[in-house]
């Protein structure tokens, strides 16, 4: 099979350097920026105080140094006025770099040496993503790299039940385990203090994240993120985000046991279980 990549046209970078990035990102995300090395990055999120998710991004290696955080496109410019509201003191450099450097899906190593090349975090399946500046992302194409569309890619994630914040996560609006962070390896335990910690951190040791994302199917078109998941009269979830008839949920576990279907906007969705294990599922079906 030939080399293939996506363009990844809803992604953007925020370049974080400086003597003092890496204890910077440290006392602030969900993740442990020292297990960051070339070649390896880290899922994580930026929280409020009261530990929901603001923003999620990967932690990238710089090939110059520093650090990149792959985030949505439209969030980050405020991604970095947020970084910047924490700099106080810190010798940092924080710059929204989005229209400098493309963020790719690729099914091998592109061997561009300005590029960030990394395995997906979250799951294995999702193969590489790679950081290029925009001025060799031509290399691709004289490398042979057959270009794939972008909802191809979302079909895959989708299937695989990793979300993704572009369309499944809101602002400010759900907890990291209720988007299956502990799952996809979004948060580290162990690491110490961050914005949010001490909610997070409860909710696991108490068992009280009911919620998960799940990937849902219907015969036809799904209805559009916020649109109910009923069982009889109970709700159990809700849509978030789509690609023709596969979407992400978000559904309470405790609420739908063992049951496979449900209805939204009149139609059946079958729902399904991500390939990877969930941390409650064993207690919830």
């Amino acid at each position: 099979m030939s080399a293939h990549a996506t363009r990844l046209t809803d992604r953007g970078v925020v370049e974080v350097s400086g003597p003092d990035a890496a204890s910077f990102l440290q006392g602030l995300i969900t993740n442990d920026v020292a297990r960051v090395e070339r070649g390896r990055a880290v899922y994580a999120a930026l929280l409020t105080p009261q530990g929901k998710i603001i923003y999620d991004f990967f932690v990238v290696a710089a090939p110059e140094g520093g650090f990149w955080l792959d985030c949505v496109a439209v969030h980050a410019a405020d991604l970095t006025s947020r970084l910047k509201k924490y700099k106080l003191r810190a010798k940092v450099t924080l710059a929204d770099r989005s229209s400098e450097l493309a963020v790719f899906s690729l099914s091998e190593s592109p061997a561009v040496a300005s590029a960030a090349t990394f395995e997906d975090p979250r799951c294995r399946d999702l193969g590489l993503r790679a950081i290029i500046p925009a001025n060799d992302v031509g290399y691709l194409q004289t490398k042979g790299f057959e270009q794939h569309d972008k909802a191809a890619y979302d079909t895959q994630r989708i299937a695989l039940g990793v979300p993704d914040a572009a369309t499944d996560i809101p602002p400010e609006t759900l907890f990291p385990l209720d988007c299956n962070f502990e799952e996809l390896h979004g948060v580290d335990f162990d690491k110490g203090c961050y914005i949010g910690q001490e909610l997070t951190a409860r909710m696991k040791h108490r068992a009280t994240a009911r919620r998960r994302m799940l990937p849902v199917e219907a015969a036809s078109a799904l209805p559009p993120p916020g649109t109910s998941l009923k069982i009889g009269n109970s709700d159990v979830g809700e849509m978030r985000g789509s690609v023709a008839n596969r979407g992400i949920a978000l559904v309470r576990l405790d609420r739908l046991g063992n049951a496979e279907e449900a209805t939204a906007d009149g139609r059946t969705v079958r729902i399904g279980r991500p390939p990877y294990p969930l941390s409650l599922g064993e207690q919830s079906t």
